[in-house]
């Protein structure tokens, strides 16, 4: 693929267009271009550019990147740019642009390789995020700073990790003496998940935040600020410091820290998905972090199930699980919502406490999250629950439109068949070398229409469309599930069949050429009807026959029927490491 190096001014045309007063031009679907097709679907912008013609088709949400590829193209861009062309992989970063009220920033992913040796780039505008994250930061640094007051005690623990002295007030409604000659463990929460405890550190530490007991029995959040002393050999003599009870403005503060852990939550689950390639992984990744998150046992991410809507509430599959136990069957109607039922609800289920919420997007329903475990679900969990939902409905609908992408990618735009490229270097290699592993036969059809071109001089190119999409549901019919068909372009057609030998694709060739009989009847002259011809060759691994020979023995069986008699089929010789 050619690189940006010396690369000429690039020409960038925005589809669909604008007319003179501004307004967007909607053009006919099958008017577009493959690339103006490509684009048009993304809600965010996107270009495809070609590096052979220096052209660009952008979407009309590309108006403001549109400036990186004018003129001299933007600096970091080419340096993307080269590096998704000259290794051909996936290359992501984050631009920034000045805009009307500042910078936006935006998040870049350039997928090479499309339509041919195209790059594809898709923007995602992530300065709202990081507005609205860095506000976040600000407001909850200035709220610390105005609540913040002091309530110290200052402390000694000697070299046997006892406590050896306390303010004479003493602390947390214990006296001095109450504390002196025991360990700060027996103070602490949790102190076994510190390592090691701030009382005993042998580096410095300053405004370190632990719960300790109180006396009465309640807990309280303490600032903790130590230092470590020695003898003059460096020998451990003890810790000093200073302890500051902040419980007071830690309570006041309770719902910033819940936002702050629903934003830990969140942003953990967001770079999990964002990390992750594969859909199903990034919602099993979400699943997992969001049971660990939540203190589940178990968490369930489903999708809506495409096309099904009965009575106007929603059905959903499972695309994820993470975690054990669980309900073996949830209640009736449990996972099911609607547009106007579209509320968390929780139930009791064989002993289980179970929570379900709808994720959504752009206020459509698009998939639940569901998560069960024994103990009761607090107000907090009821309201983490829902924003992890309404990221995970963000998650799914990133997925879809990647999923779209793929497909669109990977069919022919006519027929909904696999492409040639799809084809030839995704789905054929994968049969190969399963076929390898396995020590099975697979045969490879190459089929043609004959006379095809009198069809769309005599008819017209809707007819010949027609014989088209005609064929197109003959080999659907014809084809056992797991075998491929593909449209290799034009009135070319290729089958992959698994697990078949010489004599049983022969016969399987017959019934096809009987079946295409029935394409006659949309000849262009009765003396020259419509129908196929068939090229087969079959692939043995013992033969160690590699993939592109295989290919060149069924274009050779192809060429010769073709210049036999047409409307026949050949079986091309075995292949042989002689030749």
């Amino acid at each position: 693929m050619k690189s940006m190096t010396g690369l000429a001014p690039i020409n960038v045309t925005i589809f669909p267009p604008a007319d003179a007063q501004g307004e967007v031009v909607h053009a006919v679907s099958d008017a577009m271009s493959p690339e103006a097709l490509l684009v048009s679907g993304y809600g965010e912008a996107a270009v495809v550019l070609n590096l052979q013609t220096n052209h660009a088709i952008a979407n009309r949400h590309a108006s403001r990147v549109a400036s990186l590829f004018e003129g001299d193209v933007n600096a970091q861009l080419k340096q993307l740019i080269d590096m998704a062309a000259d290794h051909a992989k996936v290359v992501t970063a984050n631009l920034s642009l000045p805009g009307l009220s500042g910078q936006s920033i935006y998040q870049l992913n350039i997928i090479p390789k499309v339509l041919g040796e195209q790059l594809l780039f898709l923007f995602h505008d992530q300065t709202l995020d990081n507005n609205l994250r860095d506000a976040l930061i600000e407001s909850r640094q200035r709220f610390k700073d105005l609540v913040e007051v002091s309530s110290d005690f200052s402390w000694e623990v000697g070299d046997e990790g006892r406590f050896i002295f306390v303010s004479r007030t003493g602390a947390l409604g214990y006296a001095a003496d109450d504390m002196i000659g025991r360990k700060p463990e027996d103070f602490i929460v949790g102190a076994e998940e510190y390592a090691p405890i701030p009382f005993l550190s042998d580096k410095r530490i300053e405004d370190m935040e632990v719960w300790m007991y109180r006396a009465d029995g309640g807990m309280a959040c303490v600032v903790v600020s130590a230092i470590p002393f020695f003898e003059d050999d460096g020998t451990p003599l003890g810790v000093r410091g200073v302890c500051r009870d902040v419980t007071a403005e830690r309570e006041r503060a309770v719902a910033l820290a819940h936002a702050h852990q629903r934003e830990q939550v969140l942003g953990y689950i967001v770079n999990t998905i964002r990390d992750e390639i594969d859909p199903t992984d990034m919602l099993a990744a979400a699943a997992a972090a969001t049971a660990r998150a939540m203190g589940a046992s178990g968490c369930r991410v489903l999708r809506m199930t495409v096309g099904k809507e009965i009575d106007a509430r929603l059905e959903f599959e499972p695309a994820a699980e993470f975690g054990t136990g669980g309900p073996g069957q949830m209640g009736e109607g449990f996972l099911t919502f609607s547009k106007h039922d579209a509320w968390l609800r929780e139930e009791e289920i064989e002993g289980w406490r179970v929570i379900a919420a709808p994720c959504q997007h752009s206020g459509e329903i698009n998939g639940v999250i569901c998560l069960w475990k024994r103990s009761d679900w607090s107000d907090d969990d009821r309201l983490l629950v829902n924003d992890i939902s309404n990221q995970l409905g963000i998650a799914i609908e990133q997925i879809e439109n990647h999923e779209s992408i793929v497909r669109l990618s990977r069919t022919d735009a006519m027929t909904g068949l696999l492409n040639r490229r799809a084809f030839y270097d995704d789905e054929l290699p994968r049969r190969f070398h399963r076929l390898e592993r396995e020590g099975a036969s697979g045969a490879l059809f190459y089929i043609d229409m004959d006379n095809f071109k009198l069809v769309n001089d005599v008819h017209g190119h809707l007819k010949g469309d027609e014989a088209i999409m005609r064929l197109r549901d003959l080999l659907h019919d014809f084809v056992r599930p797991g075998d491929v068909i593909a449209r290799l372009g034009g009135d070319e057609f290729a089958l992959w069949l698994d697990n078949m030998d010489e004599e049983a694709a022969v016969a399987r060739s017959r019934q096809l050429l009987v079946l295409s009989e029935q394409l006659r009847e949309l000849s262009g002259d009765p003396d020259r009807p419509l129908g196929i011809s068939i090229g087969i060759a079959v692939y043995r691994p013992d033969t160690k026959e590699d993939l592109e020979s295989l290919l060149a023995r069924a274009d050779s069986a192809m060429y010769e029927v073709k210049q036999k008699s047409k409307g026949d089929c050949c079986l091309a010789a075995p292949y042989s490491l002689a030749g």
